[in-house]
């Protein structure tokens, strides 16, 4: 099939597939005498898992690290699971980030409550310093 149809099937736009074929995730295809790239039925199901991967929060760089174990006769689905630990792991560890700075702009919010001036809000301290408020 041609990148359109691979396209319509897969619910990647035509310039994601070429990007992953520039990243690696994608082989080159086979082009025919005229130019055109040529992509079997399986590259559809790729996509797809790459776009499922994405939704769970890998990386391109990760995605395509699993996609090179399924071509390693070596591989386990356990080797899989661990990538997938991982994963949530760090996204534990953002979690965390987030909820951190989340109360850290709490605290900002409501040491503003009682200040009038922007040059007293405690979020613009320190702007003062690279030029004057106001015009």
């Amino acid at each position: 099939m041609k990148i359109g149809e691979l396209s319509k099937q897969s619910g990647a736009g035509i310039e994601t597939i070429r990007f992953y074929e520039r990243k690696g995730l994608l082989a080159e295809p086979v082009r025919s005498p005229s130019g055109y790239r040529h992509y079997d039925a399986s590259v559809v199901a790729r996509l797809q898992f790459i776009r499922r991967a994405k939704d769970l929060g890998f990386t391109l760089a990760e995605i395509k690290e699993i996609l090179a174990l399924w071509f390693d006769a070596n591989t386990r689905c356990e080797h899989v699971r661990q990538r997938a630990e991982q994963k949530i792991a760090d996204i534990e560890e953002k979690v965390r980030s987030l909820h951190k700075m989340k109360r850290s702009l709490k605290n900002v919010i409501s040491e503003c409550e009682s200040q009038v001036s922007v040059d007293d809000c405690p979020l613009m301290k320190g702007v003062g310093n690279a030029g004057t408020h106001g015009g």
